[in-house]
C-alpha cells in the first residue's frame, strides 16, 4: 500500500505550494503555415526565434512575435544550432539527411551537409568547436566541422539518441531514448566513454545542464524528471512532471528547471541547493506544447504549439489550419 500512496501524496503536497506562483502565459504569437514542428530556439546573436516547422524555420522576433524571416527547404527540420564563433547558423533536416547552413547575421542559406540518417537534435560544442547532430534512425552523431562544412567524424551509439548537451569541459551527454540511459561521449576522441541508467525514468527525450552544480537534467516519458550529478551518473532526484515531455531546459541565473508537457502543461522547479529542488508552478500552456527554450535574458519560456484536428479515416490526426503559434510563458 505504501508503494502506492508515497508517490500520490509527494505530488500532491508539492503541487500545492505551486498554486500560489505567478508563473503564466503572458503573450501568443501566431505563426504562418500548418506544417509539424519540434524545436525553437533564441539565436545569441540576434536574439530572434527560430522554430522548426515543417519544411521551413520561421524567424520570429522574440518581443513582439512578428515574423522577420523564413529559412526554407528544411523537410522534416527538428532544431537549428548557433555556431557564434563562426558566424554560422546549423538546421537538422530530418527527412532530408541533411544539415542546411546560414548566415547568423543575415539568415542567408551558405551550404548543405550530409549527416546520418534522420538528424533531430542538433546543437554547437564549445569545447570542440564542433556542431552535433543526434541522427535516430542512424543510431549515431554526426560531428560536423564548422569552418570546413564537413562531417569530421561519427560515434555509434547502437541506440536511438534524442538530444544531447555539453558541459563545456570535453564532454557530451546524450539521452538514449531507447535504453533509457544515457551516455557519455568524449569531445576529444568522439567515443563513448561510459553510460548510465536513469533508474526509474523512461525513454528519456529532453536534457538540460547545470554547469555551475554539474547536474543533468532528462525529462522522461513516464512523468518523470531525473536530476543526476554529471561526473558520475548517481542519480540526486526523481521528480514528477507532466505526461508527454519532449523538451528540458534550465536557466541558470534564476535556478529554475523547464519540463514542457504535451499533455498542456510546464512544470517548474526551482533548485533549491544542488540536491534540493521545488516544484514552484504547473503551468497550463496547450495539448501538444511538448518543446520549448528559455531566453537566457529574459527568463521566458517560449514553447510551439498548434491544435489538432479530429483522426481521418487513415487514423492520422492532421493539424487545424490556422492554429500554429508560439506560447510565451513568464512570471
Amino acid at each position: 500500500m505504501k508503494k502506492l500512496l508515497l508517490p500520490v501524496l509527494l505530488f500532491t503536497v508539492i503541487s500545492t505550494s505551486a498554486q500560489t506562483s505567478s508563473w503564466h502565459v503572458s503573450a501568443t504569437y501566431p505563426v504562418k503555415g500548418d506544417g509539424k514542428w519540434d524545436y525553437i530556439a533564441v539565436s545569441p546573436v540576434t536574439q530572434q526565434l527560430y522554430i522548426a516547422h515543417g519544411t521551413e524555420v520561421n524567424i520570429l522576433n522574440k518581443a513582439t512575435g512578428a515574423e522577420v524571416g523564413v529559412i526554407p527547404h528544411t523537410t522534416g527540420v527538428h532544431g537549428t544550432a548557433f555556431a557564434v564563433p563562426f558566424g554560422k547558423g546549423f538546421i537538422s533536416n530530418g527527412k532530408l539527411n541533411t544539415v542546411t547552413v546560414f548566415d547568423l547575421h543575415t539568415n542567408q542559406v551558405q551550404g548543405e551537409i550530409p549527416v546520418g540518417n534522420n538528424p533531430d537534435a542538433i546543437l554547437f560544442e564549445p569545447f570542440s568547436d564542433k556542431v552535433i547532430t543526434c541522427n535516430g534512425a542512424s543510431k549515431d552523431l554526426s560531428i560536423i566541422n564548422p569552418n570546413t562544412q564537413k562531417v569530421v567524424a561519427t560515434v555509434p551509439l547502437q541506440a536511438r539518441p534524442e538530444t544531447a548537451v555539453s558541459d563545456g569541459k570535453g564532454h557530451l551527454y546524450v539521452n538514449l531514448e531507447d535504453k533509457s540511459r544515457i551516455a557519455v561521449v568524449s569531445m576529444t576522441t568522439f567515443r563513448v566513454e561510459k553510460e548510465w541508467p536513469l533508474g526509474k525514468g523512461e525513454a528519456p527525450t529532453g536534457l538540460a545542464i547545470d554547469t555551475v552544480h554539474h547536474r543533468l537534467f532528462a525529462g522522461c516519458d513516464n512523468k518523470l524528471m531525473i536530476v543526476l550529478d554529471e561526473h558520475d551518473g548517481r542519480i540526486i532526484a526523481t521528480l514528477p512532471i507532466g505526461d508527454g515531455c519532449d523538451g528540458v531546459a534550465f536557466d541558470a541565473a534564476e535556478q529554475t528547471v523547464f519540463a514542457a508537457n504535451g499533455e498542456g502543461n510546464l512544470s517548474v522547479y526551482h533548485q533549491e541547493t544542488a540536491d534540493q529542488y521545488k516544484l514552484v508552478a504547473q503551468v497550463p500552456t496547450a495539448k501538444g506544447a511538448k518543446t520549448l527554450t528559455v531566453d537566457p535574458l529574459t527568463h521566458t519560456v517560449f514553447l510551439p504549439v498548434a491544435d489538432r484536428q479530429a483522426a481521418g479515416a487513415d487514423g492520422k490526426a492532421g493539424i487545424a489550419p490556422g492554429t500554429f503559434r508560439v506560447l510565451a510563458v513568464s512570471k
